[in-house]
């Protein structure tokens, strides 16, 4: 297919474009670079750097391109930050989607992959999560990638778009030749802040809570490896019905706390990884696990990335080979 990739210069994104190349597709990127990296764009992917808020740059490469399919990453992702400033996410992830779909539905193309989040579901009231689960997002950022769902359910039923959320649990790792990583500023992210600590880079990482009803007292999660986003992604472009919405969970079903997390990266990289005690964050579940039975089902996909050593390992040959991320 001919795909319109927003935010492919992003973490995720830009495993998903080097996916798409890899299988064969015609990739166009299309990201203003404010939190991602041209270097991360795979190579036979064309790039246009332009803002979703632009709608001339928008309609024009829209318009032009003949795109079959649109793959839609660019957004916001900082939960803090989305609760102090509201109205930016709410402009940047929410606003600026429904017009790349009005721009869509100009150019007739009906075809989208949405990155959403499992943080749409708020505190679960219980776990594994299914797709069924009331979806009551704590925070803004949640919350807009709800609003977002329900524009591509409204817009499946009024003008026949075809759409997939894939809502992922915790993204992790980074290519397994070490080429693409992860490299975000500020990073807010478990494995890199862990591996960032064990490099000496930062003096230690902070244990958010240690008191919750876990085995070991803090949180767990459920660590999703980039390179089996990508290969979901791919999956869902294939299999977008005309005029339905449809959603799945991408995670491994199996939840991992952070002293596992610490203790994997002390395996990994040989050294000790200072951690520090620290309060409870306001809203963070205890648990977060994924139940991806739907999408191994109409996707034809399975998590591949199962054990943690091997993604923290992914991990740390990024950071090793790119102490300062990208460079840029």
């Amino acid at each position: 297919m001919r795909v319109f990739v927003t935010g492919g210069a992003g973490y995720v994104g830009s495993h998903c474009v080097r996916d798409l190349c890899d299988h064969g597709h015609g990739v166009l990127v299309f990201d203003n670079l404010s939190a991602g990296h041209r270097s991360a764009v795979h190579p036979q992917a064309e790039f246009v750097q332009g803002d979703l808020a632009d709608r001339s740059a928008l309609a024009d490469v829209l318009a032009a391109g003949r795109f079959e399919a649109v793959m839609h990453f660019a957004a916001f992702a900082y939960v803090g930050v989305s609760v102090a400033e509201p109205l930016r996410y709410y402009r940047n992830n929410v606003a600026n989607t429904l017009q790349l779909l009005e721009l869509m539905r100009e150019a007739g193309i009906q075809r989208l992959v949405f990155s959403s989040t499992c943080a749409t579901y708020g505190v679960p009231d219980r776990v594994p999560i299914t797709e069924d689960t009331p979806q009551r997002p704590i925070n803004p950022y949640g919350r807009g990638k709800l609003v977002v769902e329900w524009m591509l359910q409204d817009s499946a039923r009024a003008w026949g778009l075809g759409s997939c959320s894939l809502r992922y649990f915790n993204a992790c790792g980074a290519a397994a030749d070490g080429s693409i990583g992860e490299d975000h500023r500020p990073e807010t992210h478990l494995i890199p802040l862990v591996l960032s600590a064990a490099a000496g880079r930062r003096p230690c990482v902070q244990v958010f809570g240690r008191n919750y009803p876990t085995p070991d007292g803090t949180c767990i999660r459920d660590y999703i490896h980039v390179e089996d986003l990508a290969s979901a992604h791919r999956l869902a472009i294939a299999v977008v019905q005309p005029a339905a919405a449809a959603a799945y969970n991408l995670g491994t079903g199996r939840g991992l706390s952070v002293r596992e997390v610490i203790a994997a990266a002390e395996r990994v990289t040989g050294r000790r990884v200072p951690a520090e005690e620290s309060p409870r964050r306001p809203g963070d579940p205890p648990m977060l696990v994924a139940d991806a039975a739907q999408a191994r089902a109409a996707l034809g996909w399975q998590a591949q990335w199962t054990d943690l050593d091997d993604i923290v390992r992914s991990a740390w040959r990024w950071h090793e080979s790119h102490p300062d991320g990208y460079g840029d």
